[in-house]
């Protein structure tokens, strides 16, 4: 007989107003990071949108103006939101409890029970426009306390401790994903098809990259073009460039073992530098050229090694080869 498991970690909703309730330094703005960006509404970032500083307390009042709005505004739109801000009061949370209900939505306080201690410690590297006393951090501290026992009373769905929550899987799935995209690995054609290139090389070659979806000239790679009228670089992405999971780019340049070779030379390129390097022919012998024909150097080598075995083996063959060669030095 089987029972189900009861989670360990609440799951929170998909879609809710997700309110984080702690002391300034409680950890608020770390575990908002958490969620993707666009779901945030931190009240220090408003500070900036309306003042241009983040720590400026005289536009406290303008921000909480325009968080009160974009609350409601994502909240009619069925948005998941996390407010970022310190929300000890009842007077804070009360009309974003009262958005979430305005339009059907489930309101959720996280409260972060960080001890004061570290809350003030966390004040002493932070600039001094934007540390707190640590008079008004004690005050939050005990109105974080005392307001536990009120959160369902103010109409809250659920209550929470942050340390309880099921966040580390859902934050690295996306951090996975994201980075899918940025890879190319995602099936889109946007602009995470670019982020890689944009690590890699830099923003400014983004509108000279062509990815071309049907080409076959790596072997099943992803190929692209950069090109600015007649000059122009094909470049694979690599897989497992030095273990599971690495990428990398390779440049196709000329093969350096024979100019009438009729197969594609690779070499890798880790840097725009790279690109301009093979543009101008500086890489055509780089040591880690490989060509689909007569594979790299260590290859050749080999073989040279191999023929000149040979030709140990067979004295008869090696005077032939001595003898022509008299010839052709002297007609």
């Amino acid at each position: 007989m089987t029972t189900e498991l009861t989670p360990l970690y609440p799951q929170l909703p998909e879609k809710a107003l997700i309110v984080l309730i702690g002391a300034s330094g409680a950890g608020k703005t770390t575990l908002a990071r958490t969620w993707p960006a666009f779901q945030v509404l931190s009240l220090d970032s408003l500070r900036g949108w309306v003042s241009d500083d983040e720590g400026c307390q005289d536009a406290t009042a303008d921000a909480v103006d325009v968080l009160h709005l974009l609350v409601d505004r994502r909240m009619a739109r069925r948005r998941n939101t996390v407010v970022d801000a310190t929300n000890v009061s009842s007077d804070a949370r009360a009309p974003l409890v009262a958005a979430a209900k305005r339009h059907g939505m489930p309101a959720i306080a996280v409260v972060l029970g960080t001890p004061e201690v570290v809350c003030l410690a966390r004040q002493v590297p932070r600039p001094a426009n934007r540390t707190v006393p640590d008079d008004t951090v004690r005050a939050q501290h005990k109105a974080r306390i005392h307001s536990h026992q009120s959160l369902h009373g103010e109409g809250f769905n659920e209550v929470h401790f942050a340390e309880n929550l099921y966040r580390l899987e859902p934050f690295l799935r996306r951090l996975s994903e994201a980075r899918d995209a940025d890879l190319g690995l995602d099936g889109g054609d946007g602009l995470g098809d670019l982020l890689l290139v944009r690590r890699v090389f830099g923003p400014e070659i983004l509108p000279l990259w062509q990815w071309k979806h049907r080409s076959a000239v790596a072997g099943g790679d992803r190929v692209a073009e950069i090109r600015l009228g007649q000059l122009y670089l094909t470049l694979a992405l690599r897989r497992n460039v030095d273990g599971e999971g690495d990428y990398g780019f390779d440049v196709l340049v000329p093969c350096p073992f024979d100019p009438e070779c009729s197969g594609d030379a690779w070499v890798p390129a880790y840097t725009v530098s790279c690109l301009h390097r093979a543009l101008t022919g500086q890489l055509d012998n780089h040591e880690d050229i490989v060509c689909t024909v007569h594979g790299g150097f260590d290859d050749v080598d080999q073989e040279a090694d191999d023929h000149a075995s040979n030709l140990d083996d067979d004295p008869e063959g090696r005077a032939d080869i001595d003898a022509q060669a008299m010839t052709a030095l002297h007609g």
